[in-house]
């Protein structure tokens, strides 16, 4: 069963909509320079109306770990993604479970990014791109996805309703990640594209079972 994560949330409406579509998790960007940034203030009003047993997610890039700490204690998160150059020791510093992105440069494995973030509860792979943190809207070449790993594999980066279907066909991941394929402006949701993003992955999962 493939899951899905609602990116870049920025508004309570948008996240109340994507738990009742059936999202299984909801990222909140903590990164001033991306348009889809909440503070922790809003981040808090957002997740407040949030039905149970949907996974609060909180996205950081290269934050101190006093940082990350400080935005724990005002935010209830269940998860953190850790999306710049962190290292394993700040991710694991924090006393909470966490996902590492790893940005598919050429050249990039995937098997030494999960060796070197062994305790991560996943891997986040992501397109690259050398002027920002994620948010390209661009994919990559699904076939340098390795089947053989033992760390969950979360697959981000260009994904919409033209494509999920064969990016899960093709690189079969724990999670599907999606922000600006369900927008119709930086940080505002679309309604109707989150319901048929879920749609066919759900369509994918009854087709292969």
């Amino acid at each position: 069963m493939t899951r899905v994560k609602i990116c870049g949330i920025t508004r309570a409406e948008d996240a109340q909509i994507a738990a009742a579509a059936g999202a299984d998790a909801i990222g909140l960007v903590f990164y001033p320079p991306s348009p889809r940034y909440v503070t922790p203030e809003q981040a808090a009003e957002i997740i407040s109306g949030l039905p149970p047993f949907v996974t609060r997610v909180g996205l950081f890039v290269n934050h101190s770990a006093l940082q990350v700490a400080a935005i724990c204690d005002r935010v209830e998160l269940d998860l953190l993604q850790f999306h710049g150059d962190e290292t394993p020791e700040l991710c694991g510093s924090i006393g909470k479970r966490y996902l590492k992105a790893v940005r598919m440069a050429p050249g990039c494995s995937v098997a030494d990014s999960a060796d070197q973030f062994k305790d991560a509860s996943g891997l986040l792979l992501d397109s690259f791109d050398p002027t920002q943190y994620g948010g390209s809207g661009e994919t990559f070449d699904w076939q340098r996805i390795p089947a053989d790993l033992d760390l969950p594999l979360l697959l981000a980066g260009g994904l919409n309703s033209n494509n999920v279907v064969s990016a899960i066909e093709i690189a079969n991941p724990y999670a599907v990640d999606v922000s600006s394929g369900v927008e119709t402006a930086p940080g505002v949701k679309s309604a109707a594209k989150i319901r048929e993003f879920i749609n066919l992955v759900n369509r994918v999962e009854t087709a292969t079972e």
